[in-house]
């Protein structure tokens, strides 16, 4: 089972994927992928216990040269001392330990951290290091060579390595039927030049809970949607009922990301009349004035927050606040005022 984990790894394919191709649960995969900070051992020969064939005529070869039984044994265990993992580079240098572990502290690179000692210590050679040996020694935890929360202080802040052949293709989130990619979106949508096309996401707080959020490209006006849970069947109602209470000068498009939330796009659409466009994964800039008006959210709904506390009357209030605070980007007009000057 582990050898076919590996090899799916190594092709790049997703921890959700390798978990229903091998049949075991997402977290049982990364339980696996983990303890080798996501880097595919090398394969080990096992040594059996009778000599080969190979084996018995060196021994033979030796003797008729008259090397002694206690000499070839002794170079036996040498030859199998050779084959056993050694220590990691890291844990061999200790002043090279301490400098990589002061540097990625300071969140640097690890490219930046072999390019810093080439350039200030590259008459050391006890002094270098790849930057290949420092991201095994931060993943490979059963090292113990780098403290785990040093993982944290890479841009990434991956718990593991991930494969450079990863792709998100086969991924649950990936998986909207017939979802329309965002570079079909309507030029007006593009650049702005009218308002109704909006982009939505969810804001998620804590127990599980979550609110969605509508916002408006060209006035910034903002909705805040109540929801009971995240499920598509949940979400798209609810959606529709926001669109039947907004401004039909707001109703043109809408572009979300592929957050499984609405997968029943079609459904939307059908009882809306509003086009669905999704932005493509992992890609946040391209729906940056939710991300934006998101954080300017985040002040009344703070990180950790118990959303489902709040009444759908509640969230209305907080988006009122929010459409009748200026904009530097409307010229210092409130997004409210943006909507009634619309034609």
């Amino acid at each position: 089972m582990k050898g076919d984990l590996w090899r799916r790894w190594r092709s790049g394919e997703s921890i959700s994927v390798i978990s229903r191709g091998i049949g075991k649960p997402p977290g049982s995969v990364f339980t696996v992928l983990k303890h080798h900070g996501g880097i595919a051992p090398l394969s080990r020969k096992e040594r059996v216990v009778s000599l080969t064939l190979g084996e018995r005529g060196e021994i033979s070869r030796r003797l008729c040269a008259g090397d002694s039984y206690r000499a070839i044994a002794a170079q036996e265990r040498a030859r199998e001392r050779g084959r056993r993992p050694k220590e990691c580079l890291l844990a061999r240098r200790p002043a090279l330990r301490q400098t990589v572990l002061a540097l990625l502290r300071e969140e640097w690179s690890p490219e930046q951290i072999v390019g810093h000692l080439r350039l200030h210590h590259g008459d050391d050679p006890e002094m270098q290091v790849s930057h290949e040996t420092i991201y095994r020694s931060v993943y490979i935890t059963r090292w113990k060579v780098v403290p785990r929360e040093l993982c944290k202080r890479l841009r990434t802040g991956r718990p593991i390595r991930k494969n450079k052949r990863h792709t998100v293709k086969g991924q649950w989130r990936s998986q909207i039927i017939d979802a329309r990619p965002i570079e079909e979106r309507p030029q007006a949508a593009e650049d702005r030049s009218e308002s109704g096309h909006l982009e939505g996401d969810l804001v998620i707080g804590s127990n599980n809970s979550q609110v969605a959020t509508l916002i408006d490209r060209k006035t910034r006006f903002l909705h805040v949607v109540k929801l009971a849970s995240r499920h598509t069947a949940v979400v798209v109602p609810a959606l529709a009922e926001a669109y039947a209470r907004m401004d039909s000068r707001l109703h043109g498009t809408l572009t979300w990301d592929r957050g499984m939330e609405l997968a029943a796009h079609k459904r939307f659409s059908a009882d809306t009349g509003i086009d669905v466009f999704f932005a493509a994964p992992r890609s946040p800039w391209q729906r940056g004035t939710n991300e934006n008006t998101n954080k300017l959210l985040r002040q009344y709904l703070p990180e950790g927050t118990n959303l489902s506390t709040f009444s759908q009357d509640d969230l209305d209030a907080i988006a009122t606040k929010l459409n009748n605070r200026p904009r530097k980007y409307l010229g210092f007009r409130t997004p409210a005022e943006s909507v009634a000057l619309t034609g």
